[in-house]
């Protein structure tokens, strides 16, 4: 066991060429899509803990509070929050790392240093980070993924979306992660679910599945999103009763499906809407403000 910068290797697997995918809960994740998708890869993959990241230099304890067991009266232990990289293989025997936990507190540039080095350890081909929005687009048509990415790896948005215009808002650690890459010559991307604002905060399958489907086609990886689409079937009958019940949602959402079927057999780059569009759908989520 060798300890090196703040993470702790428990394993040296021989790993050929791993995509390293990425989902650091506690910034934007409209619908839980990043989660969900991070758990239902876990849950359909089985992994192993290679690294242990220093929890208590990179996370503040009070802000994120270990939950304690009690039996009876009796505290028996704590569980504290944990950030780990773990190892997989997908559907075709490939390699996979999954960077999970939740984003860090403090020390945002060692954190960085520490994961690069560890991509490097492990010669990762590609880091892939996982994230969703809340956008101006209906529940009625499929989630588009869009995808973020520094200069060098530029050319990888050609498989997925881009926003069109400049954006400006604050950033998550994956912004961090991905010039971090950059500096490191290391291809990085975030890919990101358009989660229909005004259900952007209840469960939203649907984006899941569709950050999963994004995640196979960049990484060239065989992954299941299958029994996601159950749930996103279930999730789209509840909203469309909500929608029913409401003439303003009705009026809503027919203005968004004339806007999206505009936009039909346009280049994803030109579908999504302005930067200060998303920029305005994103501080209303922000500030728990949902139509």
């Amino acid at each position: 066991m060798d300890d090196f910068d703040h993470i702790i290797y428990l394993e040296e697997p021989d790993l050929h060429e791993p995509v390293l995918v990425m989902q650091l809960e506690g910034w934007i994740d409209a619908g839980l899509g990043a989660n969900t998708a991070m758990n239902n890869l876990l849950d359909t993959m089985s992994t192993d803990i290679i690294a242990s990241f220093d929890t208590e230099y990179f996370i503040d304890q009070r802000a994120r509070r270990p939950m304690v067991r009690i039996v009876d009266g009796v505290a028996t232990d704590l569980t504290w929050p944990e950030i780990t990289l773990r190892h997989g293989k997908d559907g075709d025997g490939a390699d996979v790392l999954f960077l999970v936990g939740p984003e860090p507190d403090f020390h945002w540039s060692e954190f960085v240093e520490t994961v690069t080095d560890a991509a490097g350890r492990f010669d990762v081909r590609l880091a892939v980070g996982l994230g969703a929005f809340p956008a101006p687009t209906p529940h009625t048509r499929p989630v588009r993924v869009i995808g973020t990415a520094p200069a060098r790896s530029a050319h990888l948005l050609s498989a997925v979306g881009t926003v069109a215009g400049e954006l400006e808002v604050t950033a998550g650690i994956a912004a961090a992660l991905e010039l971090g890459f950059a500096d490191v010559d290391i291809d990085a991307m975030t890919l990101w679910a358009r989660v229909p604002h005004y259900v952007a905060s209840m469960p939203y399958p649907q984006a899941a599945a569709a950050l999963i489907e994004g995640l196979s086609k960049v990484g060239g990886l065989t992954l299941d999103a299958g029994h996601l689409r159950a749930s996103a079937d279930e999730a789209r009958r509840r909203v469309d009763d909500l929608v029913t019940n409401n003439p303003d949602h009705s009026s809503m959402i027919k203005q968004l499906e004339e806007q999206a079927d505009e936009t039909e057999g346009t280049s994803l780059g030109d579908e999504v809407p302005s930067g200060d569009e998303l920029a305005e759908e994103l501080e209303r989520f922000l500030r728990g403000e949902t139509n």
